[in-house]
């Protein structure tokens, strides 16, 4: 039988303190990855690290803490895109023009860290599912494996995504987007 690691409650906001410090910034970019805007990709990974917070004592040490936190990042993400406040609430061009401009640069960040505006941008217009193995694989540089085992699937299911990505991307681009990385 599992046994939960037991963790004070002293321990457990140095846990947070140090998920924060050494993720929170590849959270929020994984977040961004989903939301498409800065500001409510901030506000998600907050809520996410509380989840966390709350969540840690059931913690059962099966995967590592990063993909623990990884795990919940993304069904966090994905659970706000099919929230019924996602699909209700319009929010205009101008708030959303304005709430990117009052943070810190964020899109200019996740922009930077990849080799290319243009192919960011065609990463970023894919659907959900092939978007998320892009992203590890390419921009964390998660292998295969790791990359499964972070979205609780098959090893073959992540390579057919990453295969039908790289089509759908040499489509939009017309070229090999990737230089010929192969996994």
């Amino acid at each position: 039988m599992e046994e939960t690691i037991q963790i004070s409650a002293l321990s457990r906001n140095q846990v947070i303190e140090e998920l924060m410090t050494d993720y929170g910034q590849e959270v929020l970019q994984l977040v961004y990855t989903y939301v498409h805007d800065a500001a409510l990709a901030e506000d998600l990974t907050q809520e996410i690290f509380i989840k966390c917070y709350k969540a840690l004592p059931s913690y059962r040490g099966k995967a590592s803490m990063k993909t623990w936190l990884w795990r919940i990042a993304i069904n966090h993400s994905k659970d706000y895109l099919k929230s019924w406040y996602k699909k209700n609430v319009d929010v205009t061009e101008t708030n959303v023009l304005e709430e990117t401009l009052e943070t810190d640069n964020l899109l200019e960040q996740v922009v930077q860290n990849s080799e290319d505006e243009a192919l960011f941008d065609f990463v970023m217009a894919l659907p959900v599912k092939y978007r998320e193995v892009i992203y590890f694989y390419y921009f964390e540089e998660y292998s295969v494996q790791e990359i499964a085992s972070i979205l609780s699937m098959n090893k073959n299911t992540v390579k057919t995504r990453l295969r039908k990505a790289r089509t759908l991307l040499q489509k939009a681009l017309g070229g090999n987007p990737f230089d010929g990385n192969t996994f």
